[in-house]
């Protein structure tokens, strides 16, 4: 009697089933990750302006625009998912306003062309950053921080 080696057609069905319903659920949880990291540059990019935006405010009594107060030029913020960053000269709140970059293929879509603002309030000494939920509403919740769905 010959003996077969190997798997039968079934067994092979049933591997492949496996794998498709595996990558079925990872790809979309991936693609989630990708997009929440690619948000979090705007934060990063924010916390480096906070301390200059900061340190003007508390010499000058207004927040600074973008080429003053040792905050530079718009476009010099651009990271590999952020275009630019702006800021706005005035009383508090002082403004930071992040966009991001709309290069298909090289940031998620549901961050293309979109913006979001971080709000410093002065509290009488100390300044008080948040992320602003309503400038970041063409961005779903599931893609943000708590810190921006969060916020008054």
């Amino acid at each position: 009697m010959k003996t077969q080696k190997g798997f039968t057609l079934i067994e092979l069905m049933i591997v492949v089933a496996i794998i498709a319903i595996l990558a079925a659920i990872a790809i979309p949880q991936y693609q989630d990750y990708i997009t929440k990291s690619q948000f979090s540059e705007s934060q990063t990019i924010a916390d480096g302006l906070k301390t200059p935006i900061v340190e003007y405010y508390n010499q000058a009594g207004q927040c600074p625009a973008n080429g003053t107060g040792g905050v530079s030029a718009a476009g010099s913020y651009a990271g590999k998912y952020v275009q630019s960053v702006t800021t706005v000269a005035g009383p508090a709140p002082c403004i930071i306003t992040v966009a991001f970059k709309s290069t298909t293929g090289s940031i998620s879509a549901p961050l293309r062309t979109k913006t979001v603002t971080f709000k410093g309030v002065d509290n009488g000494g100390t300044f008080s950053w948040v992320c602003d939920p309503g400038s970041a509403s063409g961005i779903p919740n599931k893609y943000k921080p708590n810190v921006c769905n969060n916020n008054p």
